[in-house]
């Protein structure tokens, strides 16, 4: 389980984790799960673009993610939200309908984006995912406050003198940076889970932000550890161990709070 091999599964996952962790929190805070489910569908046919032109599948997946960024935000200006991100979603799915259909070659790493894929993680992917999770974390770390206060009230985020719209802009860049990098370890459809579970589970356990972001990206890392155990011992995908984990942990925080309440 600690070979050579897997030394490289084990570094990228816990940085996967911890940013999913410290993004999630803002994900449960600002009811933008449907976002952090969409952007995953619609950012992996990035990849298959990026194999179409022959750049690095990262690259495609930054760009797409991008793309959906920018739908989102400029539609949320004439539709509601979820509206928005329904229509960026379709979008993007249909370009990667098409990407797929013009590289056969690519068809066979279709099924580990989805599911995920972390055992086959090289060297070389290390400086870029962790490049890209100090980026992340640090503009969280950096716009904590603002973020925060919108999430609670844009009202009184706009008194206070903070562009809710631009919070949105850059909560999404965020978002999008997130998932391009956790994509290739647990896979678009779980993306999401490992974003949303630890965070909710942090919440049923803290009312303090700052310690419910620890909290969130200390479950994260905790679910993908052990979802990388159970799957080098039993051979079954990471993302069905990611989405299991991440599912009881939200149970196990909801259980916990109830028995405070009745204490």
């Amino acid at each position: 389980m600690f070979s050579s091999f897997m030394i490289n599964s084990w570094i990228v996952a816990s940085i996967v984790a911890v940013v999913a962790g410290v993004t999630g929190l803002f994900v449960v805070i600002r009811g933008s799960t449907f976002a952090a489910h969409s952007l995953p569908l619609g950012t992996f046919p990035g990849a298959a673009a990026a194999a179409l032109i022959g750049i690095d599948e990262l690259w495609g997946l930054i760009a797409f993610s991008a793309l959906g960024v920018i739908g989102i935000s400029q539609l949320s200006r004439h539709q509601r939200n979820d509206v928005a991100t329904a229509l960026t979603l379709v979008t993007l799915l249909g370009l990667g309908t098409l990407f797929l259909s013009l590289t056969s070659e690519y068809s066979q790493a279709v099924y580990s984006l989805l599911f995920g894929e972390v055992l086959g993680v090289s060297s070389s992917e290390i400086a870029p995912v962790a490049g890209l999770g100090v980026a992340v974390i640090g503009l969280t770390l950096l716009l904590f406050r603002p973020l925060l206060l919108t999430a609670v009230s844009a009202d009184l985020g706009e008194v206070r003198g903070v562009r809710s719209a631009g919070i949105e802009l850059i909560f999404l860049a965020m978002l999008g940076l997130a998932t391009a990098m956790a994509l290739p370890v647990v896979g678009a459809l779980l993306v999401f889970s490992l974003m949303v579970g630890p965070a909710s589970a942090a919440r049923f356990l803290t009312d303090r932000p700052v310690r419910a972001m620890g909290l969130s990206a200390g479950i994260a890392l905790a679910t993908v550890w052990a979802a990388l155990a159970l799957s080098y011992a039993t051979n079954w995908p990471v993302g069905f161990f990611v989405g299991s984990l991440a599912a009881l942990s939200y149970g196990l925080g909801r259980c916990w709070a109830s028995l405070r309440k009745k204490m």
